[in-house]
């Protein structure tokens, strides 16, 4: 049932009507692969058209102890299978929030220079859960521009490590530096367990840009009640100022 989903989900959110090549992609890597030692790391070409995986490196056995010829025969809808079944849906929210913010906020002309990472637990080939960091980075897209074809490369850190979902988009500036455009964490809201309902309630409002009086006018209590409640918030939340927790909230709404 979970497969089933996330395959619906995942062609949904990369849907394509045009069939790319690969050869020569495909010919470097392998050239590439060759050469590269042994590592915590290993790649693939993803092909979200097809939902396979066009290439797996070398690595990818000692890391996680999947035989490579499964993977290549049973492709995404195996490896999605050993995601952690607590991280299914927020995998799944981070990949949907990434194309929507590509598809929304970056032009057409400069979408090969965006990154994408990720994370997840991943069940290996000891029945043991590792952490996965997945970078991805497009190397073709569909006539709409959405990305389909990527270079994704797979970080696997020790179960140890606590680590929470989160989602990042990065673009190569004309420095050839990558900037952060894009970050959630889709493990938990910020709020949740940390503030207050009263202090909740006030957070709304100051999203919605209403003043301290205003706010005390629709609660029914005092500014300097409300003022009183703002530093509190700011003091719990860690941060600097008003200003910071509105810009915050308005970028990351799920966090309210």
């Amino acid at each position: 049932m979970i497969v089933n989903k996330i395959r619906s989900l995942y062609k949904d959110i990369f849907k394509s009507y045009d069939n790319p090549s690969l050869e020569k992609h495909i010919e470097k890597i392998i050239e590439l692969d060759t050469y590269l030692p042994h590592s915590s790391t290993f790649f693939c070409i993803t092909n979200t058209q097809d939902l396979t995986f066009e290439y797996i490196s070398k690595n990818m056995y000692p890391c996680v102890g999947l035989d490579i010829e499964k993977l290549k025969q049973d492709a995404m809808r195996y490896f999605w299978s050993r995601i952690h079944p607590e991280d299914v849906e927020q995998w799944l929210a981070a990949l949907n929030a990434l194309m929507e913010f590509t598809l929304r906020e970056i032009p057409e002309t400069v979408r090969k220079k965006m990154s994408y990472t990720w994370n997840y637990r991943f069940k290996n080939g000891n029945d043991e859960y590792v952490n996965i960091i997945q970078n991805t980075t497009p190397l073709e897209f569909d006539s709409a521009m959405k990305p389909i074809i990527g270079l994704a490369h797979y970080t696997v850190l020790d179960p140890k490590i606590k680590l929470q979902v989160t989602a990042t988009a990065k673009f190569l500036n004309d420095n050839d530096e990558y900037e952060t455009l894009y970050f959630n964490n889709f493990s938990q809201k910020l709020l949740a367990n940390t503030v207050s309902n009263r202090e909740r309630d006030i957070i709304r409002l100051l999203v919605l840009s209403y003043s301290s009086k205003e706010i005390g006018d629709k609660l029914s209590i005092s500014p300097n009640t409300v003022d009183t409640h703002r530093r509190n918030i700011l003091k719990k939340l860690n941060l600097n100022s008003t200003g910071e927790l509105v810009g915050m909230l308005k970028l990351n709404r799920h966090l309210i």
